[in-house]
């Protein structure tokens, strides 16, 4: 039945193999660095969003729409989409430049999320040593075109491919800006607060305690695997081996987790979705 389906991509698709990367918790701090160069984008966030104040939280509930988009139902997700779209609908902000007011769901906002977002998550695997075809790279951001159209943008205006992609950043880069914003913002992703019994060492007076360190190491390799010109922008080096050293870092952290059984760095929804996909194949789960 149509509520107990493989979702919009299923096994087979590239959605699957990228996401199915623990590393990708890096992709998702890059696509934060690189959205807040958006003097828009970073608008909307900060006065729609207590980000600070809930930053876990925020982050806890962004992973579960992405996770749900991929590995849910058509039903969930398309679900999770209304929801979203929703809320979106009732937001409003102040653009800091001009004054004037916009829509956050503006579709120009939307897409550049959308963007950053899928780009990084690709751009992270790849680097990271996930195999991936040209055509299965043009196929990833095809078929991301499903979850555009979930926050309510029309797939055709939504690159499709890493060409597309390239292009649409050429296009977008003049509007882009290092504000006040965009480096408070930028301060905070890299120490924000950790959660309470993380931040336990703090609380005795041990403040770099192994749980900020290794956040450290994962904010460094998300800035560090920004696109060059990003890089620039946040006063950083647009070097080759700068990008090298970031590829060596998380082709290494790849390495690491994929050392940890499947069990203990799955979450419940992937799991979910392949004992699902198993089912409704009539087929064993994969291993």
């Amino acid at each position: 039945m149509d509520s107990d389906d493989v979702g919009l991509f299923g096994p087979g698709s590239v959605t699957w193999k990228v996401h199915e990367e623990p590393v990708l918790i890096v992709a998702g701090l890059r696509s934060l660095y690189l959205q807040a160069l958006h003097p828009r984008a970073m608008a909307g966030v900060a006065q729609n969003s207590n980000y600070r104040s809930d930053a876990w939280g925020r982050l806890v509930r962004t992973a579960t729409y992405v996770g749900t988009t991929i590995y849910g139902t058509t039903a969930e997700a398309e679900e999770a989409g209304r929801r979203l779209r929703r809320l979106h609908g009732r937001m409003r902000a102040t653009d800091p430049l001009t004054g004037e007011e916009f829509r956050i769901d503006d579709p120009d906002l939307l897409r550049w999320v959308h963007v950053t977002e899928v780009e990084s998550f690709l751009d992270t695997a790849r680097r990271a040593g996930v195999p991936l075809s040209a055509e299965e790279i043009d196929g990833y951001y095809t078929e991301q075109r499903r979850a555009a159209a979930l926050v309510g943008l029309a797939p055709e205006t939504v690159p499709g491919t890493a060409a597309e992609v390239a292009a649409y950043y050429r296009t977008v880069r003049p509007e882009l800006r290092m504000t006040r914003e965009a480096a408070e913002t930028a301060l905070f992703l890299t120490a924000p607060p950790l959660p309470w019994k993380l931040s336990l060492p703090a609380r005795l007076g041990l403040t770099l305690g192994p749980p900020r360190w290794a956040y450290l190491g994962i904010a460094g390799t998300a800035l560090a695997l920004l696109p060059a010109w990003a890089r620039r922008m946040y006063g950083g080096l647009g070097l080759p081996t700068t990008a090298l050293s970031a590829d060596l870092t998380v082709r290494a952290l790849r390495l690491a987790l994929a050392a940890v059984p499947r069990r203990w760095r799955e979450g419940p929804m992937p799991q979910a979705a392949r004992e699902r996909a198993a089912r409704l194949a009539g087929a064993p789960l994969p291993g």
